[in-house]
């Protein structure tokens, strides 16, 4: 009898309290507070929780169009094929932030201000700090540090790569850009006796086209040609004439 008596008392001290079976309540009041804070917000804009619902929305795709993404119309069919006048594409404006830089064959948005016009355009990079890009060798192609870059792959059908001849070395720091469609397309071809040579400083450079996002049938990635990615290094003379 004692020894049952001391099992029961032994099974009884084992179990939890009841103070222990009770969740903490000391995140109570923060919860309550913000709770609180957006019911006395909800009342006070005209339709309430759906109200600032879409404010909160709002700010944060501005939040995203701000520094992270942003769509761009195509204005003009200076990079057809393969961007037509209406398709809108995806700038990634976090492309070139933390040491990044745009790289040959990259299609950018930069702000053209004082270079090419006031406007934002679309164009893609040919040329980056210290290259020397000459048009055109004996078989019409553009030479990049002395190798000829096929571009047959997103040329407009039936264009040259330039009816324009050049032969220039991008400095350090900027961009020499064309458009796709070459013979619709006014580029750093058109503004080489210009301040600047028609070269677009980087930090002009707005984001970096990714993809098509409409019209949906026409939605794609836009990759990096590998047609650029043979060319050498430039001269380590270059760019400092």
């Amino acid at each position: 009898m004692d020894t049952e008596a001391q099992h029961t008392e032994r099974d009884r001290s084992s179990r939890p309290s009841d103070s222990g079976d009770t969740p903490s309540d000391s995140a109570g009041p923060e919860g309550r507070s913000r709770f609180a804070l957006v019911s006395r917000v909800s009342a006070w804009l005209p339709g309430g929780r759906i109200t600032l619902a879409l404010l909160t929305c709002l700010l944060f795709l501005l939040f995203l169009s701000t520094f992270v993404l942003r769509p761009f119309q195509i204005p003009s069919g200076s990079m057809e094929r393969g961007l037509r006048i209406g398709d809108r594409v995806l700038v990634n404006k976090l492309a070139y932030r933390f040491g990044a830089a745009p790289q040959r064959g990259d299609i950018v948005v930069f702000d053209g201000t004082g270079y090419f016009g006031h406007a934002d355009y679309i164009k893609r990079v040919v040329g980056v700090g210290g290259d020397h890009v000459v048009c055109c060798d004996k078989n019409g192609r553009i030479q990049v540090n002395g190798r000829p870059v096929d571009e047959s792959r997103f040329l407009y059908p039936g264009n040259s790569p330039s009816a324009v001849p050049f032969d220039v070395v991008v400095p350090a720091g900027r961009l020499f850009l064309l458009g796709d469609h070459r013979s619709d397309s006014s580029d750093s071809r058109d503004h080489l006796g210009s301040p600047g040579g028609g070269m677009v400083p980087a930090g002009a450079v707005i984001g970096r086209a990714d993809a098509i996002v409409w019209p949906f049938a026409h939605a794609t990635r836009l990759q990096r040609p590998d047609a650029y990615a043979r060319v050498p290094a430039p001269a380590p003379e270059a760019g400092h004439g």
